[in-house]
Formats: structure tokens, sequence, C-alpha cells
């Protein structure tokens, strides 16, 4: 499979992209192993310009007893809008639309850093009780023969909002491989078909700062996010094309409950709280 292509950070919020991914023609390169759904690596091309992407046909998605309405293609794009709509840019461009195996999730790819230097280490299992400088606990993992290594990851702003756009869109599934380092010292959240659960369904392996007060960025943009999410709003519309309504509701309650609680939250308990596998 050919190597992705480099994306220059400041091309990744150009409206274009949408029409690219949108209106472009996909050529399928490859599929993409171990996912537990059909992810193929393609090309789009439109109007002379081509890029690398990952489309994510209805046809491949297997059927999940907790998540029977609307498919994960529409989950997976009703992230990349809540991301949008925060200012943080965390998820890559990605649309619906009809591709080579019918209609699906497309999705700019993210080809990485451009050096070892701009992609530093955001999880870790270190020895002994506590986290170190620059990194914050997550729990205590088995790493075989009976013996345990502490989790952690990185005390990291950018992961810190991802942690915070993983608690509002309720992503079931927050694993290491789905943070990618882009060009710029950018990061990047992939892979949320199992997202905006009506149900607390928060599965991630960033609870470092669970119980601690958001940070004041954090507090605008909630605040912003709320008043987007209003009834009658373009996104609250927009939202209501891609998931239920009963999952639109959630969300504006859970925006509200972190506004009003002024801090990330804790596991809930009712749910595995960590993914599995973790990575």
């Amino acid at each position: 499979m050919p190597a992705p292509e480099r994306i220059p950070s400041r091309s990744l919020t150009d409206p274009e992209l949408l029409t690219l991914l949108s209106e472009g023609t996909l050529t399928v390169l490859g599929q993409v192993g171990g996912a537990s759904n059909a992810v193929l690596h393609c090309t789009v091309a439109y109007e002379g310009e081509e890029r690398a992407c990952a489309y994510k046909p209805v046809a491949g998605e297997q059927p999940l007893w907790d998540f029977p309405d609307g498919t994960l293609a529409q989950r997976e794009v009703a992230a990349y809008e809540i991301s949008r709509a925060t200012g943080w840019d965390l998820v890559p461009p990605t649309v619906l639309r009809e591709g080579p195996y019918g209609p699906g999730m497309c999705q700019l790819w993210i080809g990485g850093p451009a050096s070892d230097e701009e992609a530093p280490s955001l999880l870790a299992l270190v020895e002994g009780e506590e986290p170190g400088e620059g990194w914050k606990a997550v729990g205590l993992a088995e790493v075989g023969e009976g013996r345990t290594a502490l989790l952690v990851h990185a005390d990291d702003p950018r992961l810190r909002r991802l942690a915070v756009l993983d608690a509002v869109i309720n992503n079931g599934d927050r694993k290491g491989g789905h943070l990618l380092p882009g060009p710029g010292g950018r990061l990047f959240g992939i892979d949320h078909g199992v997202t905006f659960n009506a149900d607390d369904k928060l599965r991630t392996l960033l609870w470092g700062w669970a119980g601690e007060p958001l940070t004041e960025e954090a507090r605008r943009v909630l605040d912003r996010l709320a008043a987007g999410l209003a009834p009658g709003t373009a996104l609250a519309t927009r939202m209501a094309e891609l998931i239920t309504p009963a999952e639109v509701e959630a969300l504006r309650e859970r925006v509200a409950g972190l506004v009003g609680s002024g801090v990330h939250p804790r596991p809930g308990g009712r749910w595995p709280p960590l993914p599995w596998p973790p990575v």
C-alpha cells in the first residue's frame, strides 16, 4: 500500500476539502487490516486535485446491539460536525457519500508528522504507583505473569481537548490507536462510529483529568457549543439528520452537564471505563 501523503495543516480547514471528499472520484487502493468494520484506503480526485482518504462503506459495518439506529458512518460524520463546531478541529474532514461499495463515510487521510520529533509519546506503561512529571495516571494494567504496570497518558493540552470532545460525543471507544499525530504538531482523533449513544458509554484511555476543573478554554468552547445546539440552529438541524432525536437531546444534556459541573467527568460505573483492547 502506498505511503499516505503528508497534508499541510493549514489545508485541513479548507472548505474545498469537503467538496473534494464529497464529489471526487474514489479509487480503492487496498483494505486496512485489523479493523472490526471495513476500512478502505483510497484516493479521491476532483478537478485536478487528489488526496488520500479512508472510505468506510455502510455495507461493511458489523451490527451492534447497542447502536441499532442509523449507521456508524453517520456517527463518524456527526463527530466531525461537533469537532468543527468546537473550533478545535480534532477530527479530520469527514463526509457521507456514495462510493464503489455503496454509501459510506469518507475521511481525509492523516499521513503523520514530518519527523519523530513532532510525534512525542502520548501513552505509556510505567513501573510504580505515580505517573511522573508530565504524565497523568489512568489505572493499573496487567502486563503478564501476574505483573501490573501503571497506564499513563501525557499531560498534553491536545489530549485534554480530545478528552472534552469525547465526553461531549459520548465516545465508547477511545483507544490509543485512534490518536493520530499530524503535521505541525497537530493531533487528531479517528474512529468515531460508536458515539452519541443516549446512555452513558464513555470508554477512553484519557481519564487522567477525571474530576479536575475544565480549562477556561474548554468552558468557553462548551458555552458556545451549548448555544449552537439550541433547537432550530443549523448545528442542531444537522445533528438531527445524523443521529436520533433522543441522542440529540442526550448530547445537549451532556454539554449542559459539563458546563454546570465545570469538571472533567469521572467513570460512570455502569460501563467498563477502558476500551479493550486498549490499542
